[in-house]
């Protein structure tokens, strides 16, 4: 873990790491309370400080992107081509505090002849494809995902600023 040190300060990187750890040992879903829970933390005075790590402390996801790939190439393929790939993801998501939401294609449920709509919040991912010796295939490892917004929220955003 020691690269992605850089990117956080030091008391957000505290927090940072019982997270990790947590969301690895938990089972089920993985929340930062479940991640707690499985820690021994649940009952814990600073528990809100936990959850601030990824609504409110200053940190660059962006740069822990970057780190997580240049690690992912440099321990997986250090000599050969890097292969990236791209996936969207539409989260069928509704409410009133949900801004980004657009109408897009549904790419599971739609065909050539055949055009379906779904509303949410579309996701895109950036992945390395590299090629697992042990496993005998190609693993996609995701390393960026971003909100991807429809052309109304982007130019209503634009509008607003």
């Amino acid at each position: 873990m020691q690269p992605f040190r850089e990117g956080f300060t030091a008391p957000t990187w505290e927090h940072v790491l019982v997270l990790i750890v947590g969301s690895i040992l938990s089972p089920g879903r993985r929340t930062v309370a479940a991640a707690l829970r499985v820690m021994g933390l649940e009952q814990s005075a600073d528990f809100t400080n936990y959850h601030r790590v990824l609504n409110r402390n200053r940190w660059s996801g962006r740069w822990v992107a970057r780190c997580l790939f240049r690690s992912l190439v440099n321990s997986l393929v250090p000599t050969g081509p890097v292969v990236m790939g791209l996936d969207d993801t539409i989260e069928r998501r509704w409410g009133a505090k949900i801004k980004a939401r657009g109408i897009y294609r549904d790419p599971v449920r739609s065909s050539h002849g055949h055009f379906v709509k779904a509303s949410g919040l579309r996701w895109l991912s950036i992945l390395l494809l590299p090629e697992i010796p042990w496993a005998g295939r190609i693993w996609a490892l995701p390393f960026l995902t971003v909100l991807a917004p429809s052309e109304r929220v982007r130019a209503q955003t634009q509008a607003a600023a």
